[in-house]
């Protein structure tokens, strides 16, 4: 009886562990491009891009990335065990990819962060609900 109650009681702190949610449409700061959110298998996530504006689209194209809409910017997101997500994403004006974390900021946005050369070169911006 003691370990029922022991398990009731600890189970708000065993969700507390628990990633934030992340499906659904996103906007980036600049409201330059909108991704989708949505479970891609194995237990992951991915971001794919489902609006750009045409500036987006040109910088996307000078970087290399001739079709920006349909592609995926986040790619095998996880919960990192800490109520964030970690991943991959891709950056259309470089062609390249970088390592991806996220993690929640209230219930309507979300930092996503991306560094490359391990770690040493970072970049941050604060997405949020585009529902």
């Amino acid at each position: 009886m003691k370990r029922l109650f022991l398990s009731i009681a600890l189970l708000p702190l065993a969700s507390a562990t628990h990633a934030a949610p992340i499906e659904g449409r996103w906007q980036n700061p600049k409201d330059s491009v909108i991704i989708d959110v949505a479970p891609c298998g194995g237990g992951s996530y991915c971001g794919k891009v489902s609006w750009a504006s045409p500036k987006a689209k040109a910088g996307a194209r000078k970087g290399g990335t001739e079709r920006l809409v349909g592609m995926r910017l986040l790619t095998d997101l996880k919960p990192d065990g800490k109520g964030g997500w970690r991943g991959r994403a891709f950056l259309p004006k470089r062609n390249m990819h970088a390592n991806a974390m996220i993690r929640p900021a209230g219930a309507s946005a979300m930092i996503v962060k991306g560094c490359l050369l391990a770690q040493m070169i970072c970049k941050e911006q604060r997405w949020t609900r585009a529902d």
